[in-house]
């Protein structure tokens, strides 16, 4: 059964930091590109990140960079998104797409 499980969201203030988890059961996740995407409440699905097979080539959008990292460890079949300096505009519920699979999602509120 192929299971993609994040955890990590939670309330947050401007400028603070979370770390999202994606962990992966089911397929060989080490021979897939992992993504994380969002969205916002009244906004289309956005791609925030995606990392490849080995983890070498990695790509953000630009309302991220700079301020995201994305990582995975193959041994654990998880995929991480660290987000760093976090702003009101990144609030969404962010969800980790592994090809053709997708998770239930983890809900990030950025607010003070």
């Amino acid at each position: 059964q192929v299971q993609l499980v994040e955890s990590g969201g939670g309330l947050v203030q401007p400028g603070g930091s979370l770390t999202l988890s994606c962990a992966v059961s089911g397929f060989p996740f080490s021979s897939y590109t992992a993504y994380w995407y969002r969205q916002a409440p009244g906004r289309e699905r956005e791609q925030v990140a995606f990392v490849n097979p080995g983890g070498v080539y990695k790509k953000y959008s630009d309302s991220v960079k700079g301020r995201f990292t994305i990582s995975r460890d193959d041994a654990k079949s998880t995929v991480y998104l660290q987000m760093n300096n976090l702003k009101p505009e990144d609030t969404a519920v962010y969800l980790c797409y592994v090809p053709i699979h997708w998770g239930q999602g983890t809900q990030v509120t950025v607010s003070a």
